[in-house]
């Protein structure tokens, strides 16, 4: 075993041999794994029910945040046992079955070891959502751990779980966790109607929210992020494995198998997930569906492929910082970032991470372990895939290995909350997304945006409304339309509206905007991605259309790849009906021409625009009304 750079985790040597782009194996997991578990249980009380981890406390309090602490290393400790068939050198689960018993003695009681009881969401939910980690590991880990508790505990621990059924969850994934405490409450043969309630209540809001293309939106609304694949999709389908259920395999895993032909592009040839939504100090979690799908057979993925992006995650965090001199998970993306947080982010959070370590429920002779690793999709030739029902467009170029996610439909606007004029959401109101950039931290400039400026203020994206998406050979487009909204003065400008298109071709990005109902006096802003000085990755943005000055502005607060950031900007008048047009580039190709080269003819006639480029002398052509969009 050895350190390696970048991270305190003592792990085995690298095999090249059967991983040639990662050197990571199956022992590799195992030891990652152990190494987390034993820095994490440093912390844990006398009674080992709650793992209180150093930091900032979470708006649930500390108490929950133990509790956190236990229940989310414990799917660690369950995925690394029940993988390995009850083995368990390092006696994690007498660790945990410790927990459980004083965990449980009184819950609500204000002392050193007792867990919080499970209330609504917005009374004292969050134990509802660490609840399904502890029925998860249990289920997972029935014969060794379950099985042997005194029947008073198992009465104890049942009690306390059956408040998660009791209780209204948030109007989103949420409702997963009562169905996962149902399934283990049923695989134990306490099963009855309140547990049957749960599930099918559960199983029927998964029907309202799926939108195809494999896609979940999580809740009523419109977000479609990582949550698809470390929620949405891992709960029901790894239920439906533990449960012998083929019928609710072939259905949950047939849209598991659909997301997996997207999402797979969604990591970058470094290994990176790409940074884009809520919650994403769960940093490998996001490989958990990859995991899943080949544990399951539900993927189309190779073996060898699904392992190299699997590992791939796991390695770019790892050797990036996400573990601390301490040996913990870190709130943030490659170290510490507070701004990517949100209030419910706990020091124990990250270690949803756990989920990712479903991959060892394949055994050591499973192809996932024995398959010699095959290139991520992100790292052939240079593609555009276009995915209509969530509304996105992924364009990955291989020479870098860079993906970009250009969104035109993921808002995370609640339908209750309408066109309210809250701040915008950097992690979702960006037009777009990548592997190897963050989005600039609120009170930054907005990298990625177009923005109206009305008496001096900037507008935002919030509620989008998608106009479609496609694409062909080597090209493709996404199209939306959202009301400018001001988190200041006035919420809106009555009758204005912005519609937008992306078309991506190779490592181009060609936005076009048509600004409707501009007031007098009005200006249009569109930024670029944002890069740091030292970055590796070039961003690039030309105006084609309908702009008078560019210029770079600053973000001192950085992002989560670089501590302070610039981003080039346009700008140009806007009144009544105005149509933009600019070309945007991010690349790590120090020898990419400028962008002033690569179009040779920009047209503009009413609605329509028209562009020709210069390469092959092939156009782009855009018309407003009715929508649409070729390439020729």
């Amino acid at each position: 075993m050895q350190s390696r750079p970048g991270s305190p985790l003592e792990l085995p040597a690298e095999d090249r041999e059967s991983s040639p782009y990662t050197g990571y194996t199956r022992a590799h997991w195992e030891a990652a794994a152990d190494g987390l578990l034993k820095a994490a249980w440093a912390w844990a009380t006398p009674g080992g029910a709650l793992l209180d981890l150093p930091g900032r406390p979470s708006v649930s309090g500390v108490r929950s945040d133990g509790l956190e602490g236990y229940a989310r290393t414990f799917l660690a400790a369950a995925f690394r046992v029940a993988g390995a068939d009850g083995s368990d050198p390092h006696g994690w689960l007498g660790r945990y079955a410790d927990g459980l018993a004083a965990g449980t003695l009184a819950p609500g009681r204000d002392d050193v070891e007792s867990w919080p009881l499970i209330r609504d969401h917005g009374v004292f939910g969050q134990p509802m959502v660490e609840s399904a980690s502890v029925a998860l590991g249990l289920r997972l880990t029935r014969p060794w751990l379950w099985d042997r508790l005194d029947p008073a505990v198992q009465d104890r621990v049942e009690a306390w779980l059956r408040d998660a059924l009791r209780h209204r969850p948030a109007p989103n994934n949420w409702y997963l966790f009562p169905f996962t405490v149902a399934g283990f409450l049923e695989s134990v043969g306490h099963g009855d109607a309140e547990t049957a309630r749960a599930r099918e209540r559960a199983l029927g809001l998964l029907e309202c929210w799926y939108r195809g293309d494999g896609w979940y939106a999580d809740g009523d609304g419109r977000a479609f992020d990582h949550y698809n694949g470390w929620a949405l999709h891992l709960y029901p389908v790894l239920d439906a494995r533990l449960s012998g259920d083929a019928g609710a395999s072939a259905h949950y895993g047939a849209r598991l198998r659909e997301h997996l032909e997207g999402f797979s592009l969604l990591f970058g040839g470094d290994g990176a997930p790409i940074h884009f939504g809520r919650s994403l100090t769960y940093r490998f979690a996001a490989a958990s569906s990859v995991a899943l799908g080949a544990v399951t057979g539900h993927t189309p993925l190779a073996p060898g492929v699904s392992r190299r992006l699997a590992s791939g995650a796991l390695r770019y965090f790892l050797d990036r910082g996400a573990v601390g001199a301490d040996g913990l998970l870190s709130l943030g993306w490659h170290g510490p970032h507070a701004a990517g947080l949100q209030n419910y982010s706990a020091p124990a959070s990250p270690y949803w991470a756990s989920k990712a370590f479903v991959s060892l429920l394949a055994p050591e002779d499973h192809p996932l372990w024995t398959a010699t690793e095959e290139p991520a999709p992100s790292e052939g030739p240079d593609r555009v895939l276009a995915l209509p029902a969530p509304g996105l467009l992924v364009q990955s170029t291989g020479a870098d290995g860079i993906v970009r996610l250009h969104n035109h439909g993921s808002d995370h606007v609640l339908p209750h909350e309408g066109e309210a004029a809250a701040p915008a959401d950097p992690l979702y109101s960006r037009q777009s997304y990548s592997t190897a950039t963050g989005p600039t931290a609120h009170g930054n400039v907005a990298d990625n945006h177009l923005a109206v400026v009305v008496a001096g203020t900037r507008s935002g994206r919030r509620a989008m409304d998608p106009l479609g998406a496609g694409h062909g050979d080597g090209w493709g487009w996404a199209a939306s339309r959202h009301r400018p909204v001001f988190a200041s003065a006035q919420p809106m400008v009555p009758g204005m509206r912005v519609e937008s298109v992306t078309v991506a071709r190779g490592r181009y990005e060609l936005r076009v905007h048509r600004v409707l109902g501009a007031p007098d006096g009005a200006r249009v802003e569109q930024t670029g991605w944002a890069t740091g000085r030292d970055d590796t990755v070039a961003s690039a943005l030309h105006g084609l259309h309908g702009w008078d000055s560019r210029d770079t502005v600053r973000a001192p607060q950085g992002t989560a790849y670089t501590p302070w950031a610039e981003v080039p900007r346009l700008s140009g008048p806007a009144k009544g009906t105005t149509v933009l047009v600019a070309l945007a580039s991010l690349t790590a190709d120090p020898d990419a021409a400028p962008l002033g080269t690569v179009v040779s003819e920009v047209g503009v006639e009413g609605d329509t625009v028209t562009v020709s480029w210069a390469d092959d002398g092939s156009t782009t052509r855009i018309r407003f009304e009715p929508l649409t969009v070729a390439h020729g």
